[in-house]
């Protein structure tokens, strides 16, 4: 098998959530994979594996780790929820069977809906628009009322086949989409679907607040590197250092 499964520890996911936390535009489906992990204190229940993965080790806090985890746990108000996450961008012949591996996973433990979280290029403004799809009926009423119906265009990636392939299954898969900067992590995009996760999970609230704070710390950081080298690009080229 070209990818497989390694599970650490059994949890009970039946009715519960998967969340997609791969690599996407600004980063932003792996900040929010990362900081629902974090805001609720999932644990490691498993592994992702395969001969194709970079060689890698991501250290933290003195632990090993491997490229691709799966975090879960079983909160209060019987709140159950999972999160695929990875920092590192997955070989394109991996996309496909990864996210069959993750719909397969899906039926075994009965959970009853994949989110996928994605940042989408866009005009950047100072408004975060949020787009929402669903491969069944059912996951689009799911969405709630203020997020805008992705009409028309294209979503890649792991995002992409799970929801094809959610649609051929009859399994639900909401992606909600995000408009993000591509250029750098977008903190802030990430924040604005912590909310709309915190209308959709029953049981479920973290604050997106210190999303927004580092938002803005990048932000500020970004001007001043912009800043600084359009100082530059105005030396003339005969100036010489004294």
């Amino acid at each position: 098998m070209v990818v497989s499964i390694h599970e650490l520890k059994k949890i009970d996911l039946r009715d519960g959530v998967i969340l997609n936390g791969f690599p996407s535009v600004g980063l932003v489906s792996s900040i929010v994979g990362n900081y629902v992990i974090e805001s609720l204190g999932l644990e490691q229940i498993g592994i992702v594996d395969s001969d194709y993965f970079p060689s890698v080790a991501l250290v933290r806090e003195w632990e090993p780790l491997s490229p691709v985890r799966i975090y879960g746990g079983d909160l209060k108000d019987d709140v159950k929820i999972a999160v695929f996450i990875s920092e590192f961008q997955l070989p394109v012949q991996l996309i496909r069977p990864l996210a069959s591996l993750i719909l397969d996973w899906s039926d075994d433990k009965r959970a009853s809906m994949i989110i996928t979280p994605e940042g989408l290029v866009a005009e950047k403004s100072d408004e975060v628009n949020i787009y929402g799809i669903g491969s069944t009926e059912y996951a689009k009423k799911r969405i709630p009322d203020y997020v805008l119906k992705f009409q028309e265009g294209v979503i890649t990636g792991v995002s992409g086949v799970l929801l094809t392939e959610g649609k051929m299954r009859d399994r639900d898969v909401i992606a909600l989409l995000a408009e993000a900067h591509p250029d750098y992590p977008d903190a802030r995009a990430a924040g604005k679907i912590v909310e709309v996760l915190n209308d959709m999970l029953r049981g479920v609230k973290i604050d997106p607040q210190p999303l927004y704070e580092e938002a803005k710390k990048i932000e500020e950081n970004i001007a001043s590197i912009r800043e600084k080298a359009a100082q530059v690009k105005q030396i003339p080229k005969n100036y010489m250092y004294a």
